[in-house]
């Protein structure tokens, strides 16, 4: 005796396959989807400062935006004094950054590390020059 099934069955078990091979080629495969929030690293010398919170690195065309850092606009009221303040502690030195996001405008949003260790963001919010962008740090540097 031959037992069939109706249609319904056979869809919902060849979609319920199909779920099951994506997942376990997913896992051979090793896609990430848990750490698709990880960082990776960039380290290079300071090639250009654009303002009191974005800079590129040498061999690294994309502009990098200082995570957790709000500074005024070049522009803007207290502009100057970010760019310049930036470019003291920074210009010409090597960074280590951890890349953490792509923003709208296609910048890496990194957090950044002088050659002594000091976090760039905390530095500018300690000078006055920048403060804490506390929508994306949530308190990260206590100033929210």
């Amino acid at each position: 005796m031959i037992r069939r099934f109706p249609i319904r069955c056979f869809v919902r078990q060849l979609r319920c396959a199909a779920l099951l091979a994506i997942v376990i080629g997913s896992a051979i495969i090793g896609v990430p989807y848990a750490n698709a929030q990880q960082s990776f690293g960039l380290e290079a010398r300071v090639s250009k400062i654009f303002d009191g919170d974005t800079f590129t690195l040498s061999g690294e065309s994309r502009r990098i935006r200082v995570w957790g850092l709000d500074a005024p606009e070049w522009d803007e009221r207290g502009g100057s004094t970010a760019t310049e303040t930036l470019r003291s502690l920074i210009s010409g030195k090597t960074l280590r950054c951890s890349v953490v996001d792509i923003d709208r405008y296609g910048r890496f949003v990194a957090q950044c590390f002088l050659p002594d260790g000091r976090d760039i963001a905390a530095a500018m919010i300690s000078s006055g020059a920048a403060s804490e962008y506390c929508r994306y740090s949530r308190g990260f540097y206590g100033t929210c």
